[in-house]
């Protein structure tokens, strides 16, 4: 038997009882004292102990079994489950109905029928009973709720018809959980350092953001910070750094409201008027909240690194997104769906030349469901990134009615004495054509001396998914703005500065992908073309080819072109990547690229291997067209603490360079502290309890992570709103570390800290004989539990029992009669457990044996 299944039958082993016990259980004649069999749940079944093979069939006690169902009268910590959707942990009671004295049911209190998620038609038709504490569900037909001791869970099944629209990752907002208090401190850092070989000076730089924050309630307060060092040695020497907070402010969901309410330094978020900082409130329609179905989409930014480089996404110099690049094509696809107006990007390539270019980003034309209104509000003061405030107090509004399937209107204004903007748009959902809306928006702007400019901006953007041809145009746009028409920014530009350039005059926009499936063949388009009043017009756009196929005994080949321009005031950046790749062995490939830039051209060969689900690395070595050769490597490595990229490369007497990328956070709460990765800096996360265990393997969102040495885990990056699931990846766990409770769900709301506790046991598992201070037995059938609760085994015939969770100086209780009876204490040190334990236990006080 090799090492693998071993493992497994130790497993297995981990509910194991004597095969006696275990066959009595299937083979005792159970007799039902009610006439009715259909529901066992309230019957008392009579077992026929004349088939066990024991020495005093007087003394068993088959109680824990006698009813299925049947829990002792008393308090409970569960997990809350509704319809197999498993909600929040919950403390519940287990009391004697007042039609059946002698039996027991779980009371149902307003805060859990809270979490049910009912219809309020349902809320009015619900009974009470144990004088108003508990509900009667009885009121609601087809529903019941049962207790679950073996999964330690609270079980409500409920017809449909009761309760608000859920999906199979979607919970309505009674189900949303807040999460616990606690502190985060996330961070995404990225430091490089070359040195030159025509002159031997360095450079050292270091870059970093990141997001602080409390958590109270359904408060989150948070502060986004960045900084900068920058270091140079040799002729011209230099030395410059910076750390700020760039942003306080603090934010809540409403579920009623289907909104979000900030408060404090913000960004104006809206799908018609330019984007601006203020400082002041908003409330905000979210599409989070709403089905994954009817949300909304997100920006993203593609271009080709020449080199390992760095790209930064900044707006209006607020880093909102950093991370390390490999060389070649890159696409952008996590930001938040909350950033819109103009992004910039910047590309630092690792031999120092640096790239920048805009996007605009766009939301596909404003629609809503009909019957339903969206809206945004907001109202402050404008200010700059030094936090200073400046220009008129503004109030601006926001909204999207649906008239019906297929019209919508929408429109919005800015009202801010010296400037004020108004836009009304209809939108039409053409069907199979697509969906289509246009808008127009006029502003008024007036100066201290006296004059004045107005102006109108008109807008078409388009969308349609088209399946017979396998493509989509995810968004395509058309703007022109008159020469004195004036986004509140321009406006406060010109007031403040005296100058305004960058004034808009045309927009195209398009974002297009396109399947070939009978070739194997897919493109992707992203372009937009930005023409100005005042100076020389933008271009950006990047265009990609792939293509996989088979060669000869060659499976799975790919090969990808990628092509882009950008032109940013004025400068050209031009390009095109080339890349062949060939599978080679277990998750390798070996590959080859070509790459154009600025009349220059490079060619590589790489390899690169997956090393686990959790890592992986590329080596490559090339030459350039102007005969250097060159030499580099990267490695990535999502850890348990903080994810890893580190980079090295070498250009034949010309610049060698090392980087390094961390990315990860720290969530601290009264239940523990964790260092974990995270992707979304500032997002919502899950804390997981592992009860004191140390390694627990913990699977959620894609990635796998293990609980710290305080038994604590963090898994970072949960959709807001969704209902996430995290398990314990039980093929990996320890052979001396069972779970009892390895699953655990939750919906929590946007910047929540979750709190969900595993019922894990740790330990050895040896045969045991317990004894009582008589020298008998416990009865046959009486339960040992170790000091969490958790169940570690049953006794059988003449004490013996199979007992998992070992640890020296432990205490468990033995129970039966529905309460606990003795304890044992586990010898310290403990001896050789390849005999049987032998285990007094001693008599809880009260209790007679």
């Amino acid at each position: 038997m090799n090492a693998k299944h071993k493992k497994v039958e130790l497993k297995k082993a981990n509910s194991k009882v004597n095969p006696l016990f275990i066959s009595a259980l299937f083979v005792l004649g159970g007799n039902f004292n009610a006439e009715a069999t259909d529901s066992l749940s309230e019957q008392d079944i009579q077992f026929n102990t004349d088939v066990l093979d024991v020495r005093d069939r007087q003394h068993i006690d088959l109680s824990h079994f006698s009813r299925a169902g049947y829990l002792m009268p008393g308090k409970y910590h569960m997990v809350l489950r509704v319809n197999h959707h498993q909600l929040n942990e919950i403390d519940v009671e287990f009391k004697a109905p007042e039609s059946n004295p002698s039996g027991s049911e779980p009371c149902i209190t307003a805060a859990i029928a809270e979490q049910i998620g009912l219809k309020k038609s349902a809320e009015k038709q619900l009974a009470w009973q144990n004088g108003g504490q508990c509900v009667d569900l009885s009121s609601l037909p087809g529903a019941q709720a049962k207790g679950n001791l073996a999964e330690n869970a609270l079980d409500i099944s409920i017809p449909q018809v009761y309760i608000e629209y859920i999906s199979d990752s979607w919970d309505p907002p009674s189900r949303w959980d807040q999460g616990i208090a606690g502190g985060i401190f996330d961070y995404s850092l990225n430091a490089l350092n070359k040195t030159h070989g025509e002159n031997n000076n360095s450079e050292q730089d270091v870059s970093g953001n990141g997001v602080v924050g409390i958590n109270a309630g359904p408060w989150r307060l948070r502060g986004d910070w960045q900084g900068n060092y920058n270091h140079r040695s040799g002729a011209g020497k230099s030395s410059q750094h910076s750390l700020r907070m760039s942003r306080y402010y603090m934010y809540r969901a409403i579920g009623a409201l289907g909104a979000r309410l900030t408060l404090g330094e913000n960004y104006f978020f809206s799908d018609i008027f330019d984007s601006f900082r203020f400082m002041g409130a908003s409330l905000i329609s979210d599409d989070g909240m709403l089905p994954p179905n009817l949300r909304g989409y997100a920006p993203e930014v593609s271009g080709v690194a020449k080199t390992d480089a760095k790209v930064t996404v900044r707006q209006e110099g607020r880093v909102i997104y950093e991370t390390q690049v490999a060389a070649g094509p890159f696409r952008i696809q996590d930001l938040s769906s909350a950033v819109s107006g103009t992004l910039d990007v910047q590309i630092k390539e690792q031999d120092g030349t640096v790239r920048t270019f805009q996007i605009n980003t766009s939301n596909i034309p404003y629609l809503t469901r009909p019957g339903l209104v969206r809206y945004k509000m907001a109202i402050g003061q404008p200010s700059d990134y030094l936090r200073q405030t400046r220009g008129p107090g503004f109030a601006s509004s926001e909204f999207s009615w649906g008239i019906n399937n297929g019209w919508s209107l929408y429109g919005g204004s800015i009202l801010g004495g010296n400037y004020n903007a108004l836009s009304l748009g209809l939108g039409r959902d053409l069907l199979t054509l697509g969906a289509l809306s246009v808008d127009v928006t006029q502003s008024r702007a007036r100066f201290s001396d006296r004059s004045s400019k107005a102006g109108e901006s008109y807008r078409m953007s388009y969308s349609k998914r088209f399946e017979e041809l396998n493509s989509q145009v995810t968004f395509a746009g058309y703007r022109f703005s008159e020469r004195d028409y004036l986004s509140m920014s321009q406006y406060l530009e010109l007031r403040y500065l005296g100058t305004n350039i960058g004034r808009g005059k045309e927009l195209y926009t398009v974002t297009l992908n396109k399947q070939f499936e009978s070739s194997g063949l897919s493109s992707y388009l992203n372009y937009s073309h930005q023409t100005y009043w005042d100076r020389p017009e933008n271009d950006n756009y990047t265009f990609s080819l792939a293509k996989y196929f088979d060669f000869m005994r060659l499976k799975n080949l790919s090969v990808n072109l990628t092509a882009y321009r950008s032109v940013y005031n004025g400068l050209h950046d031009d390009g095109a990547f080339m890349m062949l790749s060939v599978p080679w062995g277990n998750n390798a490939s070996v590959s080859y690229s070509n790459q154009y830039f600025k009349g220059r051209a490079s060619h590589n060969v790489n390899y690169s291997q997956r090393i686990d689900n959790n890592s992986n690395y590329q080596i490559s070595a090339g030459i350039g067209s102007d005969g250097r050769a060159g030499a580099g490597g990267f490695y990535t490595r999502d850890g348990d603490l903080t994810s890893v990229t580190a980079t090295a490369s070498y250009n034949d007497s010309y610049y060698s360079a090392v980087g390094l990328s961390l990315q990860g956070g720290a969530t601290a709460t009264a239940k523990g502290v964790a260092l974990h990765r995270v992707t979304t800096l500032g997002g919502t996360r899950m804390m997981i309890d592992t009860d004191g265990v140390s390694g627990v393997p913990l699977v959620g969102n894609g990635g796998v992570s293990h609980s710290n040495f305080a038994g604590k885990g963090v898994i970072g990056d949960l959709n807001n709103y969704y209902r996430s699931t995290v398990h314990i990846d039980l093929d990996r766990l320890a052979d001396n570390v069972d779970a009892t409770r390895s699953v655990v769900q939750s919906s929590l709301t946007e910047g929540a800290i979750g709190y969900r506790k595993m019922g894990v046991i740790a330990g050895e598992k040896a045969m045991a004989v317990v004894r009582l201070s008589d020298g008998k037995s416990p009865p046959f059938g009486a339960i040992i539990e170790n000091g969490h609760g958790y169940q570690t085994g049953i006794v059988n015939d003449d004490g013996s029992v199979w007992l998992t969770g070992i640890n020296a100086g432990e205490k468990m209780n033995v129970k039966w009669d529905g309460k606990e009876q003795c304890s044992i204490t586990l010898p310290k040190p403990l001896p050789s457990l390849a005999s049987a334990l032998l285990l007094p236990c001693e008599t809880v006080i009260g209790n007679k044996i």
